[in-house]
This record gives C-alpha cells, structure tokens and sequence, in this order.
C-alpha cells in the first residue's frame, strides 16, 4: 500500500510507503560432541556451529513434561543426531548400550556446558582430545555445583569461570581458560550470570575450542592452594542466621537470591528474603517487627525490611515471599491485608442501610440486596450509575463520588466498604515524593526528577547506583541520576502487568483514558519551556528547536492518540453460510498488554511521545528505558503523568543501561511488545532476544543512510536551504537525515558554493540562546566518532570542502562539514555519520536511472528525498526510491497524522498515524 500526499510541487510533497553477515570461519575444525543442557548449552551449540566446527551428537536430558531441553530442540531442529539419555552409570557402573551409543558420532572432543550427569571416565577420556568443561568459579576456588551462590555468601571480590579439562576428580582437572570480573556490593547469582557467566563464559567456550583445534590449548595444573569445596545449597539449608554482622546477612540473601531463596521465621511463618542492600545513612521511620534469631527487631519502612545485624549495622529487603507463593512488597508487609473488609461503626452501619435502600430503588427486579448483588448484572445501566451516585451525595454530603466508582466496586459489599473508606478519607492516594535535582537555567529553576519512576513512584535504584548525566555545552554534569539494575526491570514489568490485568487502567472507558492522556497533553504544554530548557541541556537541542520540534511535537502526538482512545473498533465479517445457521464473525482490537519501549537519545521526549501515545491509548502499560546519556526529560514525564491522574503502574521509567535494562526488557516473559529506535546491530540483536524469550511483537526504527537527489531544475534557493536542512537540522542527529546527496553536475559547482557561504553565516554557540544555528552533539563519544568519520573521508580521498573538526571551545560542538567527490565504495558513502556532515556525489546529467541505482545501493531504507521542478521526474523517482518515506522538494516534514518507519534494514513497523505501530491485537469471534 503506498500513500502519496503532494501538496505543489514548490512547497511540500511527502511519499508514505508501507513496505516490508555470515560468521567468520577459522582454518582448522573439529568433530564434537556436546554433553550438557540448558540455555547455555543450546548458545554454546549453536554459536560452535556456526564457527564451522562440526556437532557429530548432542547428548542431553530426557524431555520433562512433555518438553525437550532447549540444547535437545535446536539440535533436533538443525538435524544433528540428539541422545537423551536419563543416566550414563547404574551402581557406579556406566552403561555398555549408552557408552556405545556415545562412541558410535566419532567425537573428536567432548564439549560440557553446565553438565550436571556423571560422565564416565571412558566417555571423558575416549575422544583424541579428551573432554572441557565450563564451571563458574575461578578455579580451585569454590569447586562444586553452587558455585555462584558461594561466591556471593562469602562476600568474594570477583567472580569468574574457568574452562577445564576433565579429569576423575570433582573440578580438579587442568585449566584451559579463566577469564573474571568484580563482583558489584549487591550482585544477586541472576545478576552476576546474566551480566557476566553466561554470555562471557558462551564465547569462552567457543573460544576454548577453537585453542584446541589450533593446537594452542594449554593445561595449567590446578593449585591446591586456596581451593575450596562448598556443599550444594537448597532451601532447606538456606535459613538466614540472624546472629551475624549485617554484611555476612546481606551476602547470604544475596547469594541465595533468586535460587533457592534464603528465609527466615517471622510470626512462626517461613518467609524468604529477595532484594538485599546495605543500609547507607539513617534507618527511615517505620513498625518494629519480630524476625526470629534478630539481635533487636527489623523495621517496616518506606523502602522495605531493615535488618541489624550483631554490628548494629543493618541491611534492606526489598520483598518477601511467604509459603503459598504470594510475594509482596517488604514495606506493605502491615497492609498486606488492607484489601480486607474494614469494621463499620454505628453510623457507618445506619449509613449502609440507607444505601441499600437506594440500590433496591434503582433495582427494582431484585428481591433482596445481599453483600454479594453486583449492580451490573442486575441490569444496571449507564444512567443508573449517575442516579447511585447523585443519590448517594444527597444523603452523604462531603463524600466525593464519582461514576468510576461504581465501575470499580460493582458488587454491594465493595461499594460499601469503597464508600466507607472515602467517608474516612482512607481512599486518598499518598502524595507524590519527588527529591528534584535543581538548577538555574534560562531565567528558571529546573526542578528534575532523577530517580527510577516505577510502579506511581519516584525511588532509588536497587542497588543504590547512580550515574552522572552530563551538558553537551560545557561537559559540566548536571546531577546524578538512578543506574536501574535487573531487579528494577523486574519490579517494573510486574507493576505494569498488574496494572494492566487488576488495575483501573484496564477496566477504563476508552474514552475516560483518552481524557486523561488530554490533560497529559495540557500539563507538558503547561510545562514546555521547563521541558525544552532540560532537553537543551542534557541533549544540546537548541531552544527554539526543542520548543518547536521536541516538546511541540510530543504535545501533539499525545493529543492526536488521546483522540484515537474511543475510536479503535473492530469489524464484522459475513462468513459462509451453512444452512439452516447464518454464521457472522466479528473481530475486536484489544491491548497486547505490557510493552517497553527502549528509546535514543536524539530526541528523548519527542521519541518517548511517538512510541508510547499509541501504546496507552490503545489500553497498553509500559515500560519504558530512555536513552542513557539524555533521562531527564523522560523522568519528568513520569511526574507530571501523576500530577494528570494516570494511574500508579501504567507508566514506569527505568534509565541506566542499555546492555542491562534493554536487553532484561527484551527477555522479560511478561512482556508483549517491544518498540525500539537506535542502531541496526542493536536492533537486529533485540528482535532475535524477543524471539527466543516468548516471540513478543517487536518495532523497529533502526540507521539510515537516506538518500537526497538534486536535479538541476530545481529551485536552487529552496534546495540549498533545505538540503543544508537535511543534514544540519539537530546538529544531524536525526534519524532521517540525508546521509549522501546526489548533485547533478551541472550545477555541483554552485550548489556546493552556496553551501558553504551559508554555512559561514550559522552561529555555533550555546543551545539556550535564541540566535543559535548550530548546538553541540549529544555526548563526547559520538562526537569523537564523528571525527573518526571525517579522518576515515580525507584517509579515502574524498574532498574536506568546509570543516571536519571539533570546534575550539568548551563542549561538544562540531564543525559543520561537507565532503566532496565522494565515491560509492567508501566507507562515508556507505555508513550514517548522525552528526552534521554533508556527504556530496555528482552524477551526470539527465542520469536518472543511473542515480536511482546508486541512491538504492544500501541496506538502509528509511528516508529519501528529491528537488525537480518536473512533475514527472519527481513522481518517476519517488516511485522507485526503496524508502519509507520520501520526500519531495522539501525534507524533515513529518506530521502526527502521517505513518513513519522504514525498509530493509532501517527497520519495520510504523510510529504515528492511526494506531502507530500496532499495538492492540486482533481477536475473532463467532
């Protein structure tokens, strides 16, 4: 489907089209066997596969409810012979048909990934190279099967794993391959093999192999030494012993955390521990609660469980679990039951009677009020909810009700005790505590939010870490801001999911929702020039740019969805009729559920705003990570979402890491959509991540290298401004910024002329003041990058004609730069600088054709655009340029209302326009 909107050719025309590296191979290879389970084994297989090496047999465990172990179904799916044997040994004895089996591949070396049978000595030794194995620890040290969870319990200062070669010992046998890594003050074992032991210990392993087909391995005999062997940890002996220092409690829980989970008595019930952190500063006020063995009681406060240790130093649980499962909240330990009925006094009582009555006056049908009558399926209407209401007003004055009141507590017992705790004024939802980052800035008082936003509120990250967001104009740091962890994430999903499934937000009229993402829309442009002035400082975006463009923009995008809100509709469908049945279908377009969204830094709030309007119109929740160097504008966000009255959990705000945050998001089972705009590496890697987790729905707006042609019969005024446009607009930081323009060479000469005169004129200063042309990039990184590129042009041969140099003041400014006589092999005729450099080939004139195949020659597809005075030239090119959109005698004109995204490898999946990407599903019904 293609949507072509021209608007005079002179002015502006947009086209809309919807549309849909091999491994490197080493010299020597070998025939192996893989002898383990697991994730890691299914990675470790697959990625030796790919190195050329050959998998002759996969030996694995017996499929457990019906269900094969992951190494067993890659395997079985790439057709390598898979064994899945329940034991190798009966009595101590290994098992002649099994060995047999085994010997029959033809192995050359064993490979054992987290191998938890008991391998024979004549399986281990049979190959010509014997057998690896990988163990997490840094060997001798912590031999045996819990060897993460006693890294942690003894409070090591690194972690690491080894690759050895088996022997007959338990974990004894030579060393191949160490590699470690620090061990972080609140490191749990999902941490600490998420972050480190699985993907290092994968490449490792590869690596192992390799060494060993090189004839490079070596076998370094083990110490004894420092060696040591820890029993295996279960449940069983995991109970904390509270008559220790804090920090022998707080290694315990964390080396137990999340498996198998270290507990305590508290009120004679075992209750186990997850989430613990040394307390820093004062213990916050809260309830006294008994823990069993404890030298003085814990506190119930704000931010969990405190508990002391014999050092009178103490510690934090974040949540507790109890023995049917159910885990809370360490600090709602006191209101765990507050869903429970409250005890009515006398006049609550007299109160209840009178509402009865007014029930029975509006459900005339029904015989009896009981506690269990749901007023909805008694055949209640919208107009009676307005007359329960009023009536209960008039007979309850200074009780404030409103309609989705009743929609919240349909039964009579809820509404009752609903109503009696607004009657005690228990309903009030807690205020808002924001600890603000301040600073003066463009005649105001920034007020910044600057921690993790989940579930409704403001909080430190887990572990306690914070990072230093920085001001592109002068490298100064602006404030400090939360470094989210893995248990963030997490905590944040469940928050979303249970506001998706119990929460309000699910329950809501459409329409209601659309109100309140208005009134979302109205407090940002309340607040805009405070938005604008942080996202200048934290992204550089000039002022008026980010006026304009930045939060302009994101007002409107959030206005256009809230008006979506009630008009999302299914459809019926006449299906074949079987007589004597008329058979009809129609289908309904229902929320996903959760959905993250993983942003980038060139336009934090505007990017926010075109994926996450869809999404909450639509019914969704999020999760939303905004790029690491630019938060701040997200976080404010969050805070005035609260002060519109979204509800607690729909939106939370995690910033920290991509690798970490992003990559959890991506994992996480309980998510159902994921959007994401940055880098194709990175997006190629996100979209195989929700694959293998549950096949989440995934969005992507990845790199560009859009294409800008320009004909000689252009208008040279408009395309000088506009083509300059095209790459400096946001410092070049735009995602669909012309990467390569195409000069026909008539005119190349004084297109390129006129360019730089106009360049001469852009004032490059400080983004806030209202004269600038030219900000700085966004961090250091990128504009040491964009150097790079410049030096990779002149190394070339391409023409330096103005620039290519950092700019000689405090900052991260670049010169504006245009190259020359650039040729289609070289790497910046190929690759997107994203900063502000003009990149200039000619082609011949009246080579239309010829230009078209070199304008489509790359991977990317997201933009393109074309400057022609000739209808017909323009729509025979914009036709035939492989782009999503492309634009015509303009360029950077996008709309709310017009669908965005890109082909190839610049992605799929459109933001903006009717629904965005999609983030509702459709159901059939018949």
């Amino acid at each position: 489907m293609k949507l072509l909107t021209v608007r005079s050719l002179w002015t502006c025309a947009v086209t809309v089209r919807w549309g849909g590296g091999g491994g490197h191979y080493y010299q020597n290879k070998l025939k192996l066997a893989i002898i383990g389970q697991s994730v890691f084994g299914q990675e470790v297989y697959s990625n030796l596969r790919k190195q050329g090496h050959k998998v002759v047999g996969v030996f694995t465990v017996p499929d457990k409810d019906g269900k094969a172990d992951p190494l067993a179904t890659a395997a079985e799916k790439d057709g390598t012979p898979v064994f899945k044997f329940p034991r190798w040994r009966v009595k101590g004895k290994p098992i002649p048909e099994v060995v047999e089996a085994y010997k029959a591949v033809g192995a050359e070396l064993n490979v054992m990934p987290f191998c938890s049978q008991f391998i024979p000595m004549n399986v281990i030794d049979h190959p010509k190279h014997g057998s690896i194995i990988y163990h997490p620890s840094i060997l001798p040290l912590h031999r045996g099967a819990s060897a993460i969870n006693w890294t942690l319990i003894e409070g090591d200062k690194k972690a690491g794993f080894t690759v050895f070669w088996a022997d007959d010992g338990l974990d004894t046998g030579p060393i191949l391959l160490q590699k470690e890594c620090a061990v972080e003050p609140n490191d749990t074992v999902d941490t600490l093999y998420n972050r480190f032991l699985f993907p290092e210990g994968i490449k490792s392993m590869v690596e192992s192999v390799q060494l060993i087909a090189d004839g490079k391995a070596p076998r370094i005999p083990q110490p004894e030494e420092g060696a040591s062997y820890e029993g295996i940890q279960k449940k069983s002996n995991a109970k904390v012993n509270m008559a220790q220092p804090a920090e022998v409690i707080h290694n315990w829980i964390r080396g137990h955390d999340k498996v198998p989970g270290a507990w305590t008595v508290i009120n004679g019930q075992p209750v186990t521990l997850y989430g613990s952190s040394m307390l820093t500063g004062s213990v916050p006020a809260g309830q006294p609660l008994e823990v069993e063995g404890a030298s003085q009681p814990g506190v119930v406060a704000k931010n969990g469980l405190v508990l002391y240790g014999t050092d009178g130093k103490a510690l934090v649980v974040k949540n507790l679990q109890f023995e049917d499962g159910k885990m809370i909240p360490a600090s709602k330990y006191f209101s765990s039951g507050e869903s429970s009925s409250v005890d009515l006094t006398d006049d609550e009582k007299k109160m209840a009677d009178e509402i009865r009555n007014i029930w029975k006056g509006i459900l005339s049908n029904v015989a009896a009020i009981e506690d269990t009558t749901d007023f909805f399926k008694s055949g209640a209407a919208s107009m009676d909810v307005v007359r329960l209401v009023e009536e209960v007003k008039q007979k309850c004055a200074g009780v404030q009700l409103q309609n989705e009141d009743v929609y919240m507590a349909t039964t009579f017992q809820d509404f009752i005790q609903m109503f009696v705790r607004k009657l005690r004024g228990e309903d009030q939802e807690e205020e808002l505590v924001i600890d603000y980052a301040t600073k003066e800035a463009n005649n105001m008082t920034l007020k910044m939010p600057y921690q993790c936003f989940i579930n409704g509120a403001f909080e430190d990250a887990e572990n306690g870490k914070t990072y230093d967001t920085i001001n592109p104009t002068d490298g100064s740091v602006i404030c400090k801001v939360s470094y989210a962890s893995v248990g963030d994430v997490d905590r944040a999903v469940a928050a979303a999911k249970e506001a998706f499934d119990n929460g309000p937000w699910g329950k809501m009229n459409p329409r209601d929702r659309g109100s309140l993402l208005f009134k979302l829309a109205d407090l940002m442009e309340e607040h805009q020039e405070e938005l604008a002035t942080i996202e200048s400082i934290d992204s550089g975006a000039v002022y008026t740019l980010a006026l304009k463009t930045h939060v302009g923009m994101s007002i409107q995008t959030f206005r256009y969805f809230a008006g979506w809100c009630d008009k999302i509709q299914g459809k019926t469908i006449p299906i074949n009729q079987a007589r004597p049945n008329r058979n009809l279908t129609f289908t309904k377009k229902e929320p996903l559920g959760v959905c993250a969204i993983v942003i980038p830094w060139n336009y934090p709030l505007m990017m926010l705003a075109w994926k996450s309007a869809a999404c909450l119109a639509a019914g969704n929740t999020l999760v939303l990570k905004p790029a690491q160097v630019t938060p701040l504008t997200a976080l404010k966000f969050a805070e005035l979402s609260v002060k519109a009255g979204i509800p607690k959990g729909v939106i939370n705000i995690l910033p920290g890491s991509g690798g970490m945050v992003g990559q959890r998001l991506s994992d996480h089972p309980d998510i159902r959509k994921l959007g994401f705009t940055g880098s194709t590496p990175i997006g190629k890697q996100i979209m195989k991540s929700c694959a293998v987790s549950n096949l989440k729905k995934v969005s992507l707006e990845l790199g560009g290298k859009s294409p800008l042609i320009i004909f000689s019969d252009c208008d040279m005024d408009k395309a000088v401004r506009m083509g300059m446009s095209s790459v400096f607009f946001n410092k070049g930081e735009n995602c669909i910024a012309a990467g390569r323009l195409f000069v026909e060479e008539s005119i190349h000469d004084e297109y390129i002329s006129r360019v730089v005169e106009e360049i001469k004129k852009m004032k490059i200063g400080d983004p806030l003041d209202r004269s600038t042309d030219h900000g700085p990039q966004n961090h250091k990184a990128h504009m040491d990058k964009l150097l790079e590129y410049c030096e990779i042009g002149v190394k070339e041969g391409a023409t330096l004609v103005y620039g290519g140099k950092q700019v000689d003041r405090p900052g991260f400014f670049m010169e504006p730069t245009v190259f020359t006589d650039v040729e289609d092999h070289m790497f910046i005729a190929k690759e997107e600088s994203f900063g502000p450099v003009m990149v200039v080939s000619k082609f011949k004139d009246g080579d239309v054709d010829g230009v078209l195949y070199r304008a489509n020659d790359t991977e990317y597809g997201l933009a393109s655009g074309v400057f022609t005075r000739d209808i017909n030239k323009a729509m025979y090119v914009s036709e035939r340029l492989e782009a999503g959109t492309v634009f015509v005698n303009t360029y950077n004109k996008t709309d709310v209302a017009s669908p965005f995204g890109g082909f190839k490898q610049s992605g799929f999946g459109k933001d903006l326009g009717e629904f965005g990407d999609s983030s509702i599903h459709m159901s059939h019904h018949f």
